[in-house]
């Protein structure tokens, strides 16, 4: 299908970045659903959220609350983004900072933030898919472990340069019935053989409430804490400010054929919530039936990954098995994909179209494009084989506090242009810094890494200018939440004092009426953001 989809809807030439990279810019409701689907919840999410409740309880819930306010939260940015990018012809959210704030400087940062966000994202599509060979019994140790995913990884690479985005959208749809067939039989099957809901519930609970054998405390609870309560909440709210800011979110919102298709999946969406909601309970369920993770041949150590794979195989029948690990692998290559075509766009119009080839043409980028995917993959591949796959999930947790300094140059620009231009400068410096200070602080006893073992922070460690206002405090928050407060702060600050020094701000070559526009084609002038 990923082959078979460059000639599905064919253009009259796919070396264009609108074609390979957005697919036409005229995806309908039904296929953009489908794409946003398959691009928000992704292999990874159906093998560690699972896993998240079966080590930790009710903390991995967050994921639940932060899907269904996500939705309503970014609607009405992602209007504007749309109508402002059809007119402008914006492939990337880089482009729009570019062309908002006339800095070539804030966008390159914004391309390289996205770019950096989005690498160990689509290493931990590949985790989810080894996960699934792991389970199958392909373990192997060394280099040579990792031989089938080095096979998924080509077949990956080579549909997606031929067809580019149009080759996720068609395969999303198989993926999408198969992920909803898999998981209500399961969430229906597995209850009534291991005892009910309330068997299932107690024995998590009594799992959890051991004591870790690294740490002496309970590993967690079925119910939230006093400590972790906030963490909870920032972490829910943050992951939503965040999740339309990654650069494979602006793709499929940038790919849809109208406004109408946007606010129509906006109100859709939320029935994957639904979906990720049973698929979290698959966590206790696996605590019932005794699941323990496969020992990685690789590192040694126990892979949490493979928590879901274990289940549905010892519980199910082999062929019904095997659905669910074909649904989990085409739940990596779908987001895989999409995600490799984003940084790739980034890549082409923000750093080699701005500042190696500024008069690329149009295949000169298609095909710069498809070179970048590639590239983009092999990082990622690289980051598996040579990180332990526990340290790549922390990856993925840095990856939401570095994309969330983005949110005032792309999101809040889409409503004001108030902030000076190197006051956004000034305040990712700021957030970005603080940020990777304090996630560097951050220990994981479990597996003993005593630095950026996580994004959830004990008060006590928050410090300003030697005053420690939660002194002692165990409660924890999610870092990303406080390194957005103070990039914005700064950001505040900042232009105030610019605009009192008189430092130039740039022209906005934007338009008012540029945020409202709809389909119809007279509005639409697509033009090369270097021009601008």
């Amino acid at each position: 299908m990923g082959f078979m989809a460059s000639r599905w809807r064919r253009a009259d030439d796919l070396e264009h970045l609108d074609e390979w990279g957005l697919g036409g810019r005229k995806f309908g409701s039904w296929v953009t659903w489908f794409l946003l689907g398959g691009d928000l919840y992704t292999a990874y999410t159906f093998v560690a959220i699972p896993a998240l409740l079966f080590s930790s309880g009710a903390l991995g819930f967050y994921a639940v609350p932060y899907t269904i306010i996500a939705f309503p939260l970014v609607m009405l940015p992602l209007l504007r983004l749309w109508s402002v990018s059809r007119v402008h012809g914006y492939v990337t959210p880089a482009d729009f900072v570019r062309g908002r704030y006339d800095s070539p400087l804030l966008a390159l940062l914004i391309a390289l933030t996205g770019i950096v966000a989005t690498m160990p994202y689509i290493a931990l599509q590949l985790a989810g898919l080894e996960a699934v060979l792991r389970t199958i019994g392909l373990n192997g140790s060394g280099f040579w472990g990792h031989a089938p995913l080095f096979v998924a990884f080509v077949v990956l690479a080579a549909y997606t340069y031929q067809s580019g985005l149009r080759a996720p959208a068609l395969i999303a749809v198989v993926k999408d019935l198969l992920i909803y067939i898999v998981i209500l039989v399961a969430i229906i099957y597995l209850p009534l053989k291991l005892g009910g809901w309330a068997a299932i519930f107690d024995a998590g609970q009594a799992k959890l409430s051991q004591p870790s054998p690294a740490t002496g405390q309970p590993a967690g609870s079925t119910l939230l804490t006093a400590n972790n309560q906030l963490q909870y909440a920032t972490l829910a709210l943050g992951s939503a400010l965040a999740l339309f800011l990654y650069p494979h979110s602006v793709t499929g919102v940038l790919s849809s054929q109208s406004r109408g298709t946007i606010r129509r999946n906006m109100a859709a969406l939320p029935a994957y919530s639904f979906l990720l909601a049973l698929l979290a309970l698959l966590g206790y369920v696996a605590i019932a039936a005794g699941v323990k993770p496969i020992v990685n041949g690789s590192t040694g150590r126990p892979d949490s990954n493979t928590i879901v794979p274990v289940l549905f195989d010892g519980q199910f029948p082999a062929w019904f098995a095997g659905v669910a690990f074909a649904a989990i692998g085409i739940g990596a290559l779908v987001p895989a994909a999409i995600m490799s075509i984003a940084a790739a766009n980034l890549w082409t119009r923000n750093i080699y179209k701005e500042y190696l080839h500024k008069n690329a043409t149009p295949r000169e980028e298609a095909r710069q494009a498809k070179l970048a995917s590639l590239v983009v993959k092999v990082g990622a591949v690289l980051f598996i084989v040579g990180i332990d796959p526990q340290f790549s999930v922390d990856l993925q947790l840095i990856g939401g506090v570095i994309i969330l300094m983005t949110l005032p140059a792309v999101a809040i620009a889409l409503y004001t242009r108030w902030f000076h231009r190197w006051a956004l400068v000034a305040g990712w410096v700021a957030g970005m810094a603080w940020g990777m200070y304090l996630l560097y602080q951050i220990p994981n006893p479990s597996n003993g890494k005593q630095h950026f073992g996580g994004s959830a922070l004990a008060l006590d460690r928050l410090s300003f200018f030697g005053w420690a206002p939660w002194d002692g405090s165990r409660v924890q928050i999610y870092v990303g939440f406080v390194a957005l407060i103070l990039n914005l702060v700064v950001a505040v600050v900042a232009t105030f004092l610019l605009r009192a020094a008189g430092v130039p701000e740039g022209r906005d070559h934007t338009a008012t009426s540029d945020y409202h526009a709809t389909r119809v084609p007279e509005e639409t002038k697509p033009e090369a953001v270097a021009s601008t």
